[in-house]
C-alpha cells in the first residue's frame, strides 16, 4: 500500500475541484443491458494484497450474485478518489476515516459506509540497532515522511517532539539500506519485506499504538447513497462477504492482483497477506466493537477530535455527517 493515505497534500486540490461538481448531474451507475447494475470502485493504489477482498468479490462472483457488475478501477500516485467519487466517475472510492472526516469538513459530498481494516498498517520503521525503541526517541533524529502526513503532526503533538528534522520519503528502502541511522514511514505489509529481503534487519512501531487510529473505510457520494441505499447494501455485503473469504484462502486473488500488477510478486504478495493476518488488520480482534467491515461511533469522535486538536479541520462538523452505519456488519 504505497500511497500515504494520512497525508494532507492532496487535500490541497480540494477548493480547485470541488466547483467542477456542479457539472456532473445524477450518478453515473446505471442498470447495464445484461440487467446488473454497474458500478466503479475507484482503490487508491494498484492491485495489491490491501484490495484483495474486493477482488475475491469480483473473482468467484459475489458482486454478480447480488445483481452488480463491479470494474474496480486501480489508483496510483496521482489519482484521488475522493474527487472520482464525489464527481460521479466512481461510486465507491477506498480512503481512510481521517481523510474522509477532513473532505466532508471541506464541503465534498461523501460518506463512509464500511471498514476495509480496523487498524492502519502505517509504522515507521528504523534498523535493528537503532537507538529509536518509542515515539519519544524519535527526538533529535531526522525521519523521512511524506510531506502533510497527518499521522506525523500528531506525532510531533503527542509526544511533545520539537527537534525533530522532517524530509521527504520516497516509495523505495534505497536510502534507508544505505544508512544505517535512517528513520523512514513504511506500511509494515511492504517496506520491512523490501529491506529485509536485502538484508537489512529492521523493527517497526506502529502509529495506531499511539492511540491515533482511523480506519481504513470505502465510501460513497451522499447522492449515490441517497438514490440508491439498495445498491449499496448490496455492494458492502458483497464486499465483506470478499473479505471474509480471501482472509480465508487469498491463493487464487494473489494470482490475479499479480496478473494485473505483475511488479507484486508471489513473494511479496505472501507476506503482506501473511502480515495482514497476524496484525489482524482486517477482521480486528473478533470483539463487538472490532471486527470485520464494522466502525463505531466512538472511534470516529475521537478521530474528530484529533483532528480539530491539529487544527486539520478548522469548520467544526458533525463526524456522524461522514459516515453511515446503516450497513454496518
Amino acid at each position: 500500500m504505497r500511497c500515504d493515505l494520512r497525508s494532507r497534500t492532496y487535500l490541497l486540490l480540494a477548493a480547485s475541484w470541488l466547483g467542477l461538481l456542479a457539472g456532473f448531474v445524477g450518478c453515473k451507475g446505471k442498470p447495464a443491458p445484461t440487467g446488473l447494475f454497474t458500478i466503479t470502485l475507484q482503490t487508491d493504489w494498484y492491485p495489491q494484497p490491501e484490495m484483495g477482498g474486493f477482488y475475491e468479490a469480483q473473482l468467484q462472483g459475489l458482486y454478480k450474485a447480488q445483481g452488480l457488475d463491479v470494474t474496480i478501477a486501480p489508483g496510483g500516485p496521482t489519482l484521488v478518489a475522493e474527487q472520482e467519487v464525489a464527481t460521479g466517475a466512481a461510486q465507491f472510492g477506498m480512503s481512510s476515516s481521517d481523510l474522509v472526516l477532513v473532505d466532508v469538513s471541506r464541503g465534498v459530498p461523501i460518506v463512509a459506509v464500511a471498514a476495509t481494516m480496523q487498524q492502519d498498517p502505517q509504522a515507521v520503521m528504523v534498523h535493528a540497532d537503532s537507538p529509536v525503541h518509542t515515539f519519544a526517541d524519535l527526538e533529535g533524529h531526522t525521519i523521512a515522511v511524506r510531506p502533510g502526513s497527518i499521522w506525523f503532526e500528531y506525532l510531533l503533538k503527542r509526544f511533545a517532539l520539537k527537534n525533530v528534522r522532517e524530509i521527504p520519503a520516497t516509495y523505495s528502502v534505497a536510502n534507508f539500506l544505505q544508512d544505517p541511522g535512517y528513520i523512514q514511514q513504511c506500511f509494515v505489509t511492504s517496506e520491512p519485506y523490501f529491506a529485509r529481503k536485502s538484508g537489512a534487519d529492521v523493527r517497526t512501531l506502529l502509529i495506531s499504538a499511539t492511540g491515533y487510529q482511523p480506519y481504513r473505510v470505502f465510501f460513497t457520494s451522499q447522492e449515490f447513497l441517497a438514490k440508491h441505499p439498495e445498491i449499496v447494501a448490496k455492494f458492502v455485503k458483497a464486499s465483506i462477504e470478499g473479505w471474509r473469504d480471501y482472509l480465508q484462502n487469498p491463493g487464487d486473488v494473489n494470482r490475479e492482483i499479480s496478473r494485473l500488477n505483475p511488479a507484486m510478486s508471489p513473494e511479496q504478495m505472501q507476506f503482506s497477506t501473511d502480515t495482514l493476518k497476524s496484525g489482524h488488520f482486517i477482521d480486528g480482534d473478533g470483539s463487538g466493537d472490532s471486527h470485520l467491515g464494522h466502525f463505531t461511533a466512538e472511534r470516529w469522535k475521537v478521530n474528530y477530535q484529533q483532528l480539530l486538536d491539529l487544527k486539520v479541520i478548522s469548520r467544526p462538523i458533525d463526524p456522524a455527517t461522514a459516515y453511515t452505519m446503516r450497513f454496518n456488519p
